[in-house]
Formats: structure tokens, C-alpha cells, sequence
């Protein structure tokens, strides 16, 4: 049986949105173009969600959030790939960023750093100072399922409207086949 989802205008619902998330969508001029809707916590991880709510995977976008690192500096990423493929990490990023080293951001500091929740992480409201690097694919996508902040909900928007995020930019080949990821 397929749980259904009841999407509503974002700004509306504000409980089902991280406190960072609702800021900055209050301060984008495509904000009615965002929609909400409760999720079971628990089926927030994306295989779960997808089979639960009857979302596709091509439709499910992750938020993977990468550490770069260069000398002693450590600056943050985040990655936005269809749920079909992965992040090109070691390869792609890693050289778009200009770092020595490229890993997964330590949930601890994740979290710490953006005021959202494991699991619901998403590229509206993170902090100023990092790059969100869009997949073209997702770019193309015409509506998405992403994080809202906490792992009750999710955003449903234009993948487009992902690349009009400030600190946002199109990587094309961002993300590839799981087992060709560098």
C-alpha cells in the first residue's frame, strides 16, 4: 500500500520546515513554487521514502554534503544527484573545488553547521559560504522531492529552481552510475 503525500504551499507550514529552511524561503521570490508534506520520520531514508510514497528514484534527489579539504581549510558542499546515481566525490568535486581531499561531511558537523536534521538535510538555507553544485539532470528534472530540514517532511519544487539557489551552480556528470563514482 502507498502512503500518500499532501503537499502544501511551504511557506504555510512552517512546523514541517527546519528554522533555516524557512528563512531562506522567505527570502526567495520563487517560494510559491515550493510545496511541504509530512513524511513518517521514520521512512525518510530514500529507498524507504521512494517505496513508501510511490516516488520515483529519478524524482528523489540527495543532498549529499561534502568536506573539501586544502591545507589546514576546510570549506562545505553540497552535491544535489538524482537518488539513480551518486555523487562523483573524488573525481568531479573534488577538482571543481580545488581540494586535496574529499569525504563525506561528519553528520556531528553537518548538522552543527546548517540546524537541520540527519536525513533532511537540503540546499535551501544552508550556510552562505557554501557551493551547492546541481547535477544538469536534476536541473532538468521537472519536479523534485528533496529534504525540507527534518526528517518529518519534504520539499516537493522545479529541479531548475535548485540551480537559482544562491551559491548554486549546474555540474554537469555531477552524477554518475553507482560504481563509477571517483
Amino acid at each position: 500500500m502507498t502512503l500518500a503525500l499532501t503537499y502544501h504551499p511551504a511557506l504555510s507550514r512552517p512546523d514541517l520546515l527546519a528554522p533555516p529552511v524557512a528563512a531562506a524561503l522567505r527570502a526567495l521570490p520563487w517560494a510559491d513554487q515550493v510545496r511541504v508534506a509530512a513524511i513518517d520520520p521514520a521512512l525518510s531514508d530514500t529507498a524507504q521514502f521512494c517505496e513508501a510514497y510511490g516516488i520515483t528514484l529519478e524524482e528523489s534527489v540527495n543532498c549529499v554534503v561534502i568536506a573539501a579539504k586544502r591545507g589546514g581549510e576546510v570549506s562545505y558542499a553540497a552535491c544535489m544527484v538524482a537518488a539513480t546515481t551518486r555523487a562523483n566525490v573524488n573525481g568531479l568535486v573534488r577538482q571543481h573545488l580545488g581540494a586535496r581531499k574529499a569525504s563525506f561531511g561528519a553528520v556531528d558537523a553537518v548538522t552543527s553547521l546548517t540546524g537541520m536534521e540527519y536525513g533532511g538535510i537540503t540546499p535551501v538555507g544552508l550556510p552562505a559560504d557554501w557551493r551547492i553544485l546541481v547535477d544538469d539532470l536534476v536541473a532538468k528534472t521537472p519536479g523534485v522531492v528533496i529534504g525540507a530540514g527534518i526528517r518529518g517532511a519534504k520539499l516537493s519544487l522545479p529541479g531548475g529552481l535548485l540551480a537559482e539557489l544562491p551559491g548554486a551552480e549546474i555540474l554537469p556528470g555531477l552524477g554518475v552510475e553507482a560504481g563509477q563514482a571517483g
